[in-house]
Formats: structure tokens, C-alpha cells, sequence
């Protein structure tokens, strides 16, 4: 196994990794109701997935 010849300081190491940022989530409209929702997710309103209804969801009474 290699061993590092010098102590890498926590500064130096943390600047190496600040290049990651976290990203929101890309989101979509729904095509039957809407509604705000994440890509490639079923809608959690209405349950429709690309214009196909996917989930039976029950109308609250």
C-alpha cells in the first residue's frame, strides 16, 4: 500500500472536495392534474405516470 510522505492538512482536504454541490430535484408538471411532480415518478395526486393512470387512487369523500 502507498503512504503519503506529508500530512495533508483538513483545509487542503476539504478544498478538494468543493466541487460537489447539491441539486434540486428537476420537477415536472403533471399532464392530467397539474400538480407539481419529481421526473419519472408516478403523480401522487392523481396517479397517472406519462398520461397512463398507473395508481387507482381513491376520491376523499
Amino acid at each position: 500500500m502507498a503512504h503519503p510522505k506529508h500530512k495533508i492538512s483538513k483545509s487542503r482536504r476539504d478544498k478538494r472536495r468543493t466541487h460537489y454541490k447539491a441539486t434540486a430535484p428537476t420537477l415536472a408538471t403533471c399532464s392530467n392534474c397539474g400538480t407539481t411532480v419529481k421526473y419519472h415518478t408516478v403523480c401522487p395526486e392523481c396517479g397517472y405516470y406519462r398520461g397512463k393512470q398507473v395508481i387507482e387512487k381513491e376520491i376523499a369523500l
